[in-house]
């Protein structure tokens, strides 16, 4: 019998949120290749947020409002200074300054993701087992990096073909605007967690 824990974390990855936006804007615009990087950072990254969190700094957070508020901030800022640069975009890109995020970007960037905190939080209070904290934070870390790495794969590559569609420049702005419309509305989250 399947976990439920890995199911809730399935559908709750694979729906659009800040990671998934990015990875496939950057499937189209950087290509598959480029992209992996980014996409063993945001598998990375969301294992080591979820399994800390299942640790007890999601409570920490919780507890503690003026942290809370920092992180928050923190994230608003960034969801939106990103936001800002692909609506400023020029689609497909292969030189310049203009780049895919770094494996380490997207590592840091789990950490102000509001998504990815609403997930391990839900998962660590919903689908907690009674085994010692230590492993229980491997089982929810390791079950949000593996089944993260599929879903990330699978934007990545679905924004790399969306890349054969968009084949004028007016395509081009109509998508990246789209994305970055997407990605700010998704900063709003923020303060929902």
């Amino acid at each position: 019998m399947i976990d439920p824990l890995y199911l809730f974390v399935f559908f709750g990855l694979f729906t659009p949120g800040p990671n998934v936006i990015l990875l496939t804007a950057s499937g189209a615009r950087f290509g598959f290749g480029r992209t992996i990087p980014h996409v063993l950072g945001v598998a990375i990254g969301v294992g080591i947020t979820s399994a800390l969190t299942a640790l007890g700094i999601g409570a920490l957070l919780l507890a503690i409002p003026v942290l809370k508020l920092a992180l928050q901030v923190a994230a608003v800022t960034w969801i939106f200074w990103m936001a800002w640069k692909l609506f400023r975009s020029r689609g497909v890109t292969t030189e310049g300054r203009d780049r895919p995020f770094t494996f380490v970007e997207a590592v840091l960037f789990q950490w102000v993701n509001p998504k990815i905190w609403i997930i391990a939080l839900a998962a660590a209070s919903g689908y907690a087992s009674t085994l010692p904290a230590a492993q229980e934070a491997l089982r929810i870390g390791s079950a949000f990096s593996g089944i993260n790495l599929f879903v990330c794969l699978f934007w990545t590559f679905a924004g790399t073909l969306l890349a054969y569609l968009l084949r004028t420049p007016l395509a081009w702005r109509v998508f990246t605007t789209v994305m970055a419309l997407a990605l700010a509305a998704s900063g709003f989250m923020v303060f929902l967690a």
